[in-house]
């Protein structure tokens, strides 16, 4: 039995740190990109979070998809906006899979809702969780993106 929940532990710490290394990775996929954006969303508002992703359009389109790195941070109410039945779900999935905006969705937040909730909701698939919406924002700060909150 003791073997079993060893092989049990090390497979989720094995699952746990590729997702954080594939996130971490995904910073780096753009490696022409002259401009590196970091946009907050954290109100609950669809009007708040329809400007954040029109601000990310409005970067590609002036920018161009391969020369601005833009990842969008969900933390506090805004989560709600990376929320599977989003009004914005399906612009969310274009801009992933079109431009390459990034979208990470604060895990204590998450886990808090889910508390809250009484089960867990279903993150928009092109969500990563990130340990904490705040510190993902200075990470990326310290690696030269430019915070904006609009």
């Amino acid at each position: 039995m003791p073997s079993r929940l060893v092989s049990l532990l090390l497979l989720v710490f094995l699952v746990a740190s590729f997702s954080a290394v594939s996130f971490a990775a995904d910073t780096e996929a753009k490696p022409f990109a002259e401009k590196r954006v970091v946009l907050q969303i954290s109100e609950d508002s669809v009007q708040r979070q329809t400007l954040v992703l029109n601000v990310a359009n409005n970067l590609i389109r002036h920018y161009g998809p391969d020369k601005v790195d833009v990842e969008i941070v969900a933390f506090g109410p805004g989560l709600n906006m990376l929320i599977k039945g989003n009004p914005n779900d399906e612009r969310i999935n274009s801009m992933a899979e079109q431009s390459g905006v990034r979208f990470a969705a604060c895990l204590n937040t998450f886990s808090n809702m889910t508390r809250t909730l009484g089960y867990e909701p279903e993150l928009n698939a092109n969500a990563v969780k990130v340990d904490a919406g705040v510190v993902r924002m200075i990470d990326l700060t310290e690696q030269g993106y430019v915070l904006i909150r609009p």
